[in-house]
């Protein structure tokens, strides 16, 4: 297929999605936008911004064509962003046949694993539709969707193996606000992207628990030391190569660090819920979102052990929010680790 971008496809509308297409359409490009809800779509071309997320992001009418036919949008589009929770990515993959997609270059804004297969998106479009990794590029911050509507600068990784594709899907985004960079790391900045939302829960239930300021700092830390640990491991059991990833770039420490601190991150938000007695589902429903680190804590139990590589802080991370053990128990397991 040709490195052209062609038209641009964004698949969802939620916080991440609509900060995505604010970038784009600031940039000059016009976008076909998939969302789900028929009233939104009404509103966004009545109104021209998003009525339950980034509502103060206003669109210029003739940018932004959303719709609710996700084939029809497939169908017009060169280069696919996937911008959907990683729970709902496999649904909305298999609506359209899978020739159609080998067509594509996609571009996931995903921060999950898929948590049926427990794959990344490349590898769960590898192997169930044969789809080519080179047409693909993965998109990680540090960068929150909040700040990218405030127009504050912010900075995005783009990770691909075909130099030339992601060189200009980055080069779609980058403006006075977003700074971009590019590497060839797809696995490990969207691995590392997993794993810090996991951690970020366990930050906001530290803070519910009365940890305080001394003790979140050391815990990131060794967050960090477990998350690099697994991206070292990983890089040279399953994919290795000449060319050595630098893991102490923004893409992994940086987006750690503010998905661990912010008070727009939703995983903190959602370990503040849990770390005070909210119930998961309680939780979600009171953020009227969802937290991608509650679906990554399971999966990635699945694929350490695959890899057999141990997380042993992102296992007690899962064992708060899917077994029986209580916040404060886990903490104090927690304590003994650090170093």
């Amino acid at each position: 297929m040709s490195d052209s971008l062609g038209q641009i496809g964004i698949i969802g509308n939620g916080s991440w999605g609509t900060a995505l297409a604010k970038i784009l359409t600031d940039n000059g490009h016009k976008i076909h936008w998939w969302v789900r809800n028929t009233q939104a779509i009404d509103y966004l071309k009545a109104r021209h911004h998003n009525p339950n997320y980034l509502t103060s992001v206003t669109f210029t009418p003739d940018t932004i064509m959303p719709t609710n036919d996700l084939a029809a949008m497939v169908a017009l589009c060169g280069t696919i962003i996937v911008a959907v929770p990683s729970a709902y990515t496999q649904e909305v993959i298999s609506k359209i046949p899978e020739t159609v997609w080998r067509q594509k270059n996609i571009v996931s804004a995903l921060k999950g694993v898929l948590p049926d297969c427990n794959l990344l998106l490349n590898d769960f479009l590898n192997a169930t539709l044969n789809f080519p990794t080179n047409q693909y590029v993965s998109i990680t911050g540090p960068c929150h969707a909040e700040e990218v509507a405030d127009e504050r600068l912010s900075y995005l990784t783009f990770s691909g193996l075909n130099d030339e594709l992601t060189k200009k899907v980055a080069a779609a985004f980058d403006n006075s606000y977003l700074n971009t960079t590019c590497n060839h790391d797809i696995w490990g900045a969207q691995f590392a992207a997993v794993l810090k939302n996991i951690y970020a829960i366990g930050a906001g239930i530290a803070r519910s628990l009365d940890y305080g300021d001394n003790f979140l700092s050391v815990y990131i830390t060794n967050c960090y030391r477990e998350m690099y640990h697994f991206l070292q491991l990983h890089f040279e059991k399953v994919h290795p190569s000449d060319e050595q990833p630098d893991f102490h770039t923004s893409a992994y420490l940086g987006d750690l660090l503010v998905t661990c601190y912010s008070l727009h991150s939703r995983n903190r938000t959602f370990g503040a819920m849990i770390g005070k007695g909210y119930s998961v589902t309680a939780a979600t429903l009171e953020m009227n979102m969802v937290a991608e680190g509650y679906y990554a804590a399971r999966g990635m139990q699945s694929v350490s052990g695959n890899f057999d590589i141990k997380i042993p802080l992102a296992t007690i991370i899962y064992n708060i929010l899917w077994t029986d053990l209580t916040p404060a128990e886990g903490f104090l397991q927690i304590e003994k680790m650090m170093i």
